[in-house]
């Protein structure tokens, strides 16, 4: 599947940055490449996110929880279990800090609406944000519960992968936005615990 393309003006316009976007066609990658057992290169991928994250984004941003969580897995296979669990516990300590960068979200637009239902939505804004609220804490349980696994991770494969890039690519919202940074980030992690964590309800709804 070729990766989706957005224009600078589209980009700034919803307060992403192209370090945004790169970060997440990396993740992408190495989940695709898992998916179809190229191993060598989703180490690369992993690597770049890893990259971007730590030059780009903030210690409390859950895309760096991500990157430092599938670093992790990408050492377990290299058969270095020390720096391993030492970088899992650095991914643990941002997810565990990552609440006060999801206070920060704002609730999406429904890309589709009609008029009728963008003024119904303006006078129910409080529940509306709360509904999200609750599918960002979702989220954010989810991720922890995997770096939180026992043991060191290790990295999915095959028809694993595979589930988790079909998820993504069926959930993601439309649009750039808060709630797809988020998603992007407990979405395409590629690691697992020794027990992996069962799949989550779908969150997407097609919503920008």
């Amino acid at each position: 599947m070729a990766p989706e393309a957005w224009s600078f003006a589209e980009l700034i316009s919803a307060g992403w940055r192209q370090e945004d976007l790169d970060w997440e066609n990396a993740a992408e990658t190495a989940l695709e490449c898992l998916a179809s057992g190229r191993l060598d290169d989703a180490r690369e991928a992993i690597a770049l996110s890893l990259r971007l994250a730590l030059a780009n984004f903030s210690r409390d941003d859950p895309r760096l929880g991500a990157s430092l969580a599938n670093q992790a897995a990408r050492l377990t296979e290299s058969g270095d279990e020390r720096a391993s669990g030492q970088v899992l516990d650095d991914a643990v300590r941002v997810w565990r800090a990552c609440d006060s960068w999801v206070v920060t979200m704002t609730a999406p637009r429904v890309a589709r609406s009609s008029l009728f239902h963008l003024r119904l939505e303006q006078r129910h804004r409080d529940a509306y944000e709360e509904r999200w609220r609750v599918k960002w804490g979702e989220l954010q349980s989810e991720a922890r519960g995997r770096v939180d696994a026992p043991g060191l991770l290790r990295l999915v494969a095959g028809i694993e992968a595979g589930e988790r890039l079909a998820r993504w690519r069926r959930e993601r919202p439309a649009m750039l936005n808060d709630t797809r940074k988020l998603m992007g980030a407990v979405l395409l992690m590629v690691c697992r615990g020794d027990s992996p964590p069962p799949c989550g309800e779908g969150l997407g709804e097609g919503e920008g």
